[in-house]
């Protein structure tokens, strides 16, 4: 079923010339119409809100709230508006969290223009558009999932649990260096590879899944 009347678009970036950009391009489609634009990921949500657009155009690093907790918000708010992310960032920390946050799209800034228009017009029927390489990865944590579904640290090795424990400890890096007689910035390498490993924004998180899933014991 075609949407009646044009596809309205609210972007959402804290770059001037990207939202110029974004702008041109979709004044130029006769069945689009850029309705607002939001320098920022919290002036996005009351944005959202007043003007429920069908589609919000959504950066992800930016001041203030990032664009994975705007895309949280903004569902929220605006519940039939389709969250397109429209980032330079293609990893693991940034992926798997926009999309549960309820994104429904995720591509890239170097698109070519004419398939953004494309997955615009797609998203207003709900279909989900990803950059090639965020499929990608989509699809191989499926895979990983469904094999490891009995266990959520099935990707972490040895080191990196033994690294999350003492996260979970309420160790600090230079109390886990020290503990395991391994540098400070090695202990941020396995930390930075834990949070990737499990999806997760910041330590705190991780800690707190170890301790739900079991990871520190039953006690």
């Amino acid at each position: 079923m075609e949407k009646m009347g044009p596809i309205t678009i609210l972007i959402v970036d804290d770059h001037a010339i990207v939202r110029q950009g974004l702008r041109a391009l979709f004044t130029i489609q006769p069945d689009c119409q850029v309705v607002g634009e939001a320098d920022s990921g919290e002036n996005a949500v009351p944005m959202a809100a007043e003007l429920v657009p069908d589609i919000v155009l959504m950066d992800l690093v930016m001041p203030d709230i990032d664009g994975v907790e705007a895309t949280r918000r903004v569902k929220q708010v605006s519940p039939r508006s389709q969250v397109i992310v429209l980032t330079s960032f293609h990893e693991d920390q940034h992926i798997f969290p926009a999309l549960r946050a309820g994104a429904l799209s995720y591509v890239l800034k170097d698109i070519d223009p004419g398939q953004l228009v494309e997955t615009v017009r797609r998203a207003v029927n709900g279909e989900s558009m990803m950059h090639p390489r965020v499929a990608a990865r989509v699809v191989q944590e499926i895979r990983v999932t469904k094999q490891a579904a009995s266990s959520p640290f099935a990707e972490l090795s040895e080191r990196e649990l033994e690294v999350l424990r003492l996260i979970a400890g309420g160790l600090t890096n230079a109390e886990i260096a020290a503990q395991l007689i391994i540098s400070e910035k090695t202990v941020k390498g396995h930390v930075s590879n834990i949070l990737s490993k499990l999806h997760m924004l910041d330590r705190t998180k991780a800690a707190v899944f170890a301790w739900e899933k079991g990871l520190m014991g039953p006690d």
